[in-house]
């Protein structure tokens, strides 16, 4: 497997836990800190996928999500983040995220979840 990854996280133990799960199971992974330096990073790449959290420095998660939206950008884009009440991830979702995963999580389970939006995105 080739696919690219694009992780857009500030925390370190997080982007460090998800970058070298994901390049085990053989994901390219760039790993961003910043929520402005992220968008730029993901409208000038070729990302299967965008892991996205939202409390980020510059811009926030919902901010880059929204922007890539309207510039209609279509790769699925996977929050991650510590806000687990419903109005933020309906509010996620209604911009067009694809799935949503709250902190802390069970790596087995973000894994399962990249798997499927890759898997779905190579097949559209």
């Amino acid at each position: 497997m080739s696919s690219r990854v694009l992780l857009v996280e500030d925390e370190d133990l997080v982007g460090t836990m998800v970058q070298l799960n994901l390049e085990a199971e053989g994901y390219a992974v760039e790993w961003i800190r910043d929520g402005r330096e992220g968008l730029a990073r993901a409208e000038g790449g070729d990302f299967a996928l965008i892991l996205l959290d939202i409390a980020l420095p510059s811009m926030s998660g919902i901010e880059v999500l929204r922007e890539l939206r309207r510039r209609g950008r279509g790769t699925p884009v996977l929050m991650l983040t510590a806000r687990a009440e419903v109005a933020a991830k309906v509010e996620a979702f209604d911009l067009g995220a694809d799935d949503y995963l709250t902190k802390p999580f069970d790596i087995a389970e973000m894994s399962a979840r990249v798997r499927a939006l890759t898997r779905r995105g190579s097949h559209a």
